[in-house]
C-alpha cells in the first residue's frame, strides 16, 4: 500500500515522474511529463535505474563497471534535463538508483510523497512496448499511483495539445 500523497497540501506540489533510459520512446515521456508539470505548476522527477545484475565480476572490475554505468546514467540524465530546461523551462529533480526497475521506482514513489503520476511511453519495436509498460498491461505488477502511458505514434505537437 502506498503512503498518502501530499501533493495537494499546502507547501507541496504534484510531481510527475518519468523513467529515463536510452530508448527512443523515453523522449516522449520526458516531453509529456515536463509539459504537464509546467502547465499544472507542478514538479518533475526523472529516475534512471542502473540494473544491478550487470556487476557480477571481480571486485576491481566490478567497481570500474559500476563507475562507468554511473557516468553513463549521469550523462543520459543531464541530456534529458537540459532538453527540458531548453524546451519547457523547468528544472527536473534527478535520481539515479541501482537495482531492479520496478522496486526502485516504487521505492522512490514511497519516499517522495509528492510524486503523483508516473509517465511512461510505449515503444514500437518488435520486442514490444517496453518492460514497464508490459508489466502494467500484463497485470504482473502495478504501480501505486496513476500511470500515463503515451502511445508510440504521438508527436511533440500532439503531446503539447494534450497537455
Amino acid at each position: 500500500m502506498v503512503s498518502t500523497r501530499l501533493s495537494r497540501l499546502e507547501g507541496h506540489r504534484r510531481k510527475f515522474m518519468a523513467v529515463i533510459d536510452n530508448t527512443p520512446e523515453c523522449s516522449r515521456a520526458v516531453h509529456y511529463a515536463g509539459r504537464r508539470a509546467k502547465n499544472s505548476n507542478g514538479g518533475l522527477v526523472f529516475i534512471y535505474v542502473i540494473p544491478d545484475g550487470d556487476f557480477q565480476q571481480w571486485l576491481g572490475v566490478e567497481e570500474i563497471m559500476r563507475a562507468e554505468a554511473r557516468e553513463e546514467a549521469e550523462a543520459i540524465m543531464a541530456k534529458a534535463a537540459q532538453t527540458v530546461r531548453d524546451t519547457i523551462g523547468i528544472e527536473p529533480e534527478l535520481v539515479i538508483r541501482e537495482g531492479s526497475a520496478y522496486p526502485e521506482i516504487n521505492g522512490l514513489i514511497e519516499e517522495d510523497r509528492d510524486i503523483a503520476i508516473l509517465v511512461l511511453a510505449a515503444g514500437s519495436t518488435k520486442e514490444g512496448p517496453g518492460p514497464l509498460v508490459s508489466m502494467i498491461a500484463g497485470r504482473g505488477a502495478a504501480f501505486p499511483i496513476p500511470v500515463t502511458v503515451l502511445p508510440d505514434s504521438l508527436t511533440d505537437e500532439e503531446i503539447d495539445a494534450l497537455c
